[in-house]
């Protein structure tokens, strides 16, 4: 009889295990909290979301939907908890952070086939009927960082970064307005901070000119870019970016305005939002000093500033199978950020897959990855491609499922059809 070890409790891990647990087996899930924390980590929840609260887009016709939907078919933990505390947030799927954490907490704590301990896990060596799946995380140090550096001879690593939120209370409406984009969703969703042109300008001012918390130049995952580094490509490069105002209407103009901050509502209650695309490496005074400038905020409550954190992620396409499973070692396998999927679904995606797949291997069957015309397959197989030779993290998007033929021209039904095609593939 194999053995089953995870190593980490995020969203990866727990996927993982709950994999195997429903599978019939048992498995050992270690977790080193609450006697070490990461710099980004808070709570002694498993499942912690440290970043943002949205876990992307929720209608299927998008590629993070799709992800989803795909994700429940194949019988996710993650899911399912997520649907069922969900905040407004317009089409995208938020959820009170902390009660989704609890929740999947209560839910992995409570399943009889899953035995946690909590430890440090700094030693690479499974046993010979051991099966084990390495879900660290993109912060993973230490000396479990120099065993999978070894292990896997090179590690990659970027910088990522979370937003500030702020008191709804704190926020002024007589500037600020409520609405989603192109009335997408209620008004209670998100909070507009309108910027006219002058005030635009000096605020991206002060914004390039204000000083980081952390000194040297490093790279960052695209989708992640702290707000000052992305002023510091041009002028408008915000206001095409986080701050586009486009599908929106300030009430107090009748116009649309130059350029615009979203907050998006933080917990069911309501009480807590924070600055969507607003991630930053700013120095809280600078944070304080340079956002109070954004209409709408000058009295803001900041219930938490932006953070900087290391992120790590080894180089998949060489020692990865499409399986998520070690090329030299096939009893070991990565799951989460830690392979190079970027984002909280993608991560879990990946949990399942491996869990899965663990599985599959213990009881010496072919393990499995999914078509390439589905979002997950697609991922699986972008992590494990050779003929990529400067791996970045990659999260759900459509570029990445071969094309639909005959070529359909409208973005909306293409898509819709991509959605289509790849859900015929995992039946409910």
């Amino acid at each position: 009889m194999k053995k089953f070890t995870v190593v980490g409790a995020g969203l990866a891990g727990c996927e993982a295990a709950w994999q195997i647990a429903q599978s019939g087996y048992d498995v050992t899930l270690v977790e080193m909290k609450p006697l070490k924390h990461s710099p980004a980590h808070k709570t002694e929840y498993f499942a912690e979301l440290v970043c943002s609260n949205s876990l992307k887009a929720a209608r299927i016709e998008s590629a993070a939907g799709l992800l989803k939907e795909e994700m429940f078919r194949l019988g996710s933990l993650c899911v399912p908890v997520a649907r069922d505390c969900a905040v407004p947030a317009g089409g995208a799927l938020a959820v009170d952070r902390e009660v989704f954490a609890k929740t999947v907490t209560d839910k992995i704590t409570s399943n009889p086939k899953i035995n946690i301990e909590h430890r440090v896990y700094d030693k690479i060596e499974p046993e010979k009927d051991e099966i084990l799946i390495i879900a660290t995380g993109p912060l993973t140090d230490g000396a479990l960082s120099d065993e999978i550096q070894k292990l896997c001879n090179n590690m990659l690593s970027f910088y990522d970064a979370a937003a500030p939120i702020v008191t709804a209370q704190s926020v002024d409406m007589n500037k600020a307005f409520g609405a989603s984009r192109y009335d997408r969703g209620g008004e209670a969703d998100y909070i507009n901070c309108p910027f006219n042109k002058a005030e635009y300008e000096s605020f991206i001012d002060e914004l390039v000119h204000a000083e980081g918390a952390i000194t040297h130049d490093f790279d960052v995952y695209e989708g992640c870019m702290p707000i000052e580094k992305l002023a510091k490509r041009g002028l408008d490069a915000p206001r095409f970016g986080p701050m586009k105002p486009v599908g929106l209407v300030d009430p107090n103009t009748g116009h649309r305005p130059w350029a615009c901050v979203q907050l998006r509502r933080e917990n069911d209650a309501g009480t807590m939002f924070n600055l969507v695309g607003f991630q930053t490496n700013l120095k809280f005074g600078e944070q304080k000093r340079v956002f109070s400038m954004i209409p709408g905020l000058e009295n803001a409550e900041f219930v938490r500033y932006g953070v900087m954190h290391r992120n790590t992620f080894i180089d998949s396409p060489r020692v990865l199978n499409s399986d998520f499973s070690l090329r030299k070692n096939r009893n070991i396998f990565f799951a989460g950020q830690i392979t190079g999927v970027e984002g909280y679904m993608e991560s879990a995606a990946s949990g399942i897959m491996a869990g899965k797949n663990a599985v599959l291997c213990a009881e010496g069957k072919d393990t499995v990855t999914l078509s390439e015309l589905t979002m997950i397959g697609a991922l699986s197989r972008y992590i494990s491609d050779e003929s990529v030779t400067d791996f970045q993290p990659m999260g759900a998007n459509f570029g990445i499922l071969p094309p639909i033929e005959p070529k359909i021209r409208d973005k909306k039904q293409r898509y819709a059809a991509l959605a289509q095609r790849a859900l015929k593939l995992i039946e409910p």
